[in-house]
């Protein structure tokens, strides 16, 4: 048999594999998030209910957070992964949304999982510009001008704040004492996330938007995660004919950028 048959037999055989990974991976999707839930509403209910099951410990109230935590991270994966499904299908939500609010929630989003003592102190503000002394203070530096510092912006939102969300805990996981996030534009939404961390080298920008790939040692030592959040950006960003840069010398920290088309209004 020629090269040329057993590369054309190679690739129908991934086209057919390709086809058949969107339901399975639905009916995955559809059949943990019931289980995640049980454990999320039992685990909660030791804190509710301490009446009828007994008083808590504080190591027991801890490794509660923790799993209630650990839930969380779960659910949200499971929730991004149904959102990129309809994605590549072409579903969008159209609806318009203030950029300043969905930024918000999205820190909210991280900071409730990485640094919940935060979300406290955050969630009683009324907007950004009232959090910002408390967010500077703790080295996350947020600027917003153009056309959606005032205006609402027309998209899906809850993909575009899948998007934010990844992108700010990238940058939080990785920075040494900063993040700043940079949002404008006009007519595209443009924002960017930048850390002070310790950067990625040039010949290795390319592979973290690959599924499941991490870059050397040095740049993850202590910190969990396959390199799915970079990706699923990046794969909402191609269904919604967007686009995803970045910037960085090893030594010097990294710069996400990312364009976001609206949808039409009409």
């Amino acid at each position: 048999m020629s090269m040329g048959k057993l590369l054309g037999k190679d690739k129908s055989i991934d086209s057919k594999r390709a086809s058949e990974k969107g339901p399975l991976l639905d009916l995955l999707i559809h059949d943990l998030t019931g289980p995640l839930s049980v454990v999320s509403t039992s685990a909660a209910s030791l804190f509710q209910r301490e009446s009828r099951y007994g008083p808590l410990t504080d190591q027991q109230k801890r490794l509660i957070e923790r799993i209630l935590r650990n839930v969380r991270k779960a659910q949200t994966l499971l929730n991004e992964m149904i959102e990129i499904s309809r994605s590549e299908e072409g579903l969008f939500q159209k609806e318009f949304f203030p950029v300043e609010g969905i930024l918000k929630e999205s820190l909210l989003d991280v900071l409730e999982i990485d640094s919940p003592q935060m979300v406290e102190k955050l969630s009683v503000t009324k907007n950004l510009e009232e959090s910002r002394p408390f967010l500077e203070g703790h080295g996350i530096f947020i600027t917003i001008t153009g056309k959606y510092c005032q205006s609402p912006f027309c998209h899906d939102h809850k993909k575009v704040q899948q998007i934010l969300r990844n992108l700010f805990s990238n940058a939080m996981k990785y920075r040494r004492s900063r993040v700043e996030v940079c949002i404008s534009g006009e007519i595209d939404l443009c924002i960017s996330f930048e850390d002070d961390g310790i950067g990625i080298p040039v010949e290795e920008q390319e592979a973290i938007f690959d599924r499941f790939v991490r870059l050397k040692e040095k740049r993850h030592t202590g910190i969990p995660g396959l390199g799915l959040g970079l990706t699923g950006v990046k794969a909402l960003l191609e269904a919604m004919r967007g686009d995803i840069t970045v910037a960085s010398r090893e030594g010097t920290g990294a710069r996400f950028m990312v364009r976001i088309p609206p949808l039409p209004s009409q």
